[in-house]
């Protein structure tokens, strides 16, 4: 079993990155999408996703529940969660304890068998937010991504496209 978190800027690489990591191992891989289409905007961005990933992925739309989607999927192929900080913001917006719900996903992470690709957002390398809202999202994703990269078995930073090793 491995557990793969791989993180980056905007437009860096990750997702490919992931689905290439995803589809090296045995078995048909599932695409546990964290994403909600509630805008024109967003569904573009949804299509262009699966016209590059192809039919070959069981395809599940979690937008909030990502510890039982990963129980169910269990057995099968490797999982692909992308991303992270869309379920986060997806958590915070929901007003749910997002920390239980990290933590609660890092408990489980290391007891799956099959194998699971995470990709989140490297948020916390610009400019300090000007907002409140912005400020504890920002600082929310931090805190997750040390968690989930604490249990992770591999770690990889993706910048223009090529990806360098954490961990």
């Amino acid at each position: 079993m491995a557990v793969i978190l791989i993180t980056g800027g905007a437009r860096s690489g990750k997702s490919t990155r992931a689905e290439a990591r995803a589809r090296s191992f045995a078995g048909q891989p599932v695409y546990v999408a964290t994403a909600e289409a509630l805008d024109g905007e967003m569904q573009e961005r949804i299509a262009r996703h699966r016209a590059r990933r192809g039919a070959d992925w069981i395809e599940r739309e979690v937008p909030l529940d990502l510890v039982p989607a990963l129980l169910s999927t269990e057995g099968g192929g490797p999982r692909l969660v992308d991303c992270l900080t869309l379920w986060l913001s997806n958590l915070m917006h929901a007003a749910r304890d997002w920390e239980r719900e990290v933590r609660e996903l890092a408990d489980t992470l290391p007891r799956l068998n099959s194998p699971v690709v995470l990709v989140t957002n490297e948020v916390g390398l610009g400019i300090v937010p000007d907002n409140a809202l912005a400020r504890s999202f920002r600082d929310a994703a931090g805190i997750m991504n040390q968690i989930i990269a604490g249990v992770a078995d591999e770690v990889e930073f993706v910048v223009a496209g090529l990806p360098l090793k954490l961990k």
